[in-house]
């Protein structure tokens, strides 16, 4: 995993390889195909059209729990990049699963806080448990690929979710289209610029860890956004911090690029958590609403308030319980030795260092902004209006159509 260069047009070229996608995701592929499977009709079909927030697709799988063996492993990374895996990524993990048949004693989920050693200790303490299927949200490539070679000399197939493993061997890869993810933040902060009427943006261009696959692949969406608009002479791309995803730390790199250039007037930011330090750095400044064009990815309480008090232009919102959903129902059809069927595997994505191909579960996310907000993440309940809507963000929500 590594950052992109701080040549936008660079980045567009040595990314250019990073993604490809069939049918990217998409919930127009059969969702009566089975796939290659030896086993024909008698396998259960989940597409990814089929998966919703009632989790109701994972019974269809319950074949396959008594069918398969071993235990089904999940390693997730840390809680410090972002709240979801805590907040939401294990508990839809664990409903899926339990809704797929897997008692309590055939799943684990598990958290490695922030230490490599500690995910392949976790691995190799899973499959010593009897682990068959191990699903991993790598730290870095390189755990990750150390996982999955230890893995596959004990014969257990690994998911990669959510982060690609470059140089891995992984059986399959879950995740988000992350180029579209990134894009989304560039045609937001697009959008946002127009609408706030920014005149001559001054921008700074944040990125995620340099070791993060994910924020490689966001950079190159938002960076072939943003290319154009700087090769005109409209829009100034002013600075390029090496990128982290760490909230403290980038405020650090936003702090000092700010008072080095106290001309930056627009920031494309990866995700809510960092941005939100440098939203109350720069209300600290005296710097106003809808003044100051911010972006992020999560759809964080924090975020969601503050694009509906006017300091951030939107968040991208990736519903997670789709990503669980298809994680659990890949783990489920590896661990009886059945292919899943088309309709859920409906991509393939690049990885870059192997030059191999990866079969993939790759799914929509959405940009979200006060229009919208209510029809996605209030409806889906990933943040209850009741706490969105407390105190002075009262009125905002009742004028985006949101009541608490």
């Amino acid at each position: 995993m590594h950052s992109v260069t701080k040549s936008a047009a660079a980045a567009a070229i040595a990314a250019s390889a990073a993604l490809v996608v069939a049918a990217c995701g998409s919930s127009s592929s059969s969702t009566s195909s089975s796939g290659s499977s030896s086993s024909g009709g008698s396998v259960p079909q989940v597409s990814v059209s089929s998966l919703n927030n009632s989790f109701s697709a994972m019974a269809t799988l319950k074949p396959l729990a008594s069918k398969g063996k071993g235990n089904v492993a999940v390693i997730l990374p840390d809680t410090v990049s972002s709240t979801r895996y805590v907040e939401f990524d294990a508990p839809y993990l664990k409903e899926s699963f339990q809704k797929a048949g897997l008692s309590s004693s055939q799943f684990t989920v598990q958290n490695a806080l922030g230490s490599d050693s500690t995910q392949f200790s976790d691995a190799q303490t899973a499959i010593t448990k009897g682990a068959s299927v191990l699903i991993v949200d790598p730290l870095d490539s390189g755990v990750g690929a150390h996982i999955e070679s230890y893995a596959k000399s004990h014969g257990v197939d690994v998911i990669d979710y959510d982060r690609l493993t470059l140089g891995g061997t992984r059986k399959y890869y879950v995740s988000f289209n992350n180029v579209l993810v990134g894009t989304k933040m560039g045609q937001g902060l697009v959008s946002c610029v127009a609408a706030w009427h920014v005149k001559s943006p001054q921008v700074i261009v944040m990125k995620g860890a340099p070791t993060d696959n994910n924020a490689t692949l966001f950079a190159q969406g938002y960076n072939a956004v943003l290319a154009p608009k700087f090769s005109s002479g409209g829009w100034k791309d002013v600075s390029n911090p090496a990128g982290t995803w760490d909230p403290p730390t980038a405020l650090s790199e936003f702090q000092q690029q700010y008072t080095a250039h106290p001309n930056i007037n627009a920031a494309l930011i990866p995700n809510d958590e960092n941005g939100a330090p440098i939203i109350h750095y720069l209300q600290g400044k005296g710097i106003k609403p809808k003044t100051f064009p911010t972006t992020g990815q999560d759809a964080t309480l924090t975020g969601l308030q503050n694009i509906l008090t006017g300091y951030q232009c939107g968040t991208v919102y990736k519903p997670i319980y789709l990503e669980a959903q298809a994680a659990a129902a890949l783990a489920m059809y590896a661990r009886a030795g059945d292919a899943p069927p088309a309709g859920l595997v409906n991509g393939t994505t690049q990885d870059t260092t192997s030059h191999t191909a990866v079969s993939s579960v790759l799914l929509t996310p959405t940009w979200v902004t006060p229009a919208n907000m209510n029809s996605t993440v209030i409806a889906d309940k990933f943040v209850p209006a009741s706490q969105l809507c407390t105190g002075k963000y009262a009125a905002a929500c009742t004028a985006a159509g949101i009541s608490g």
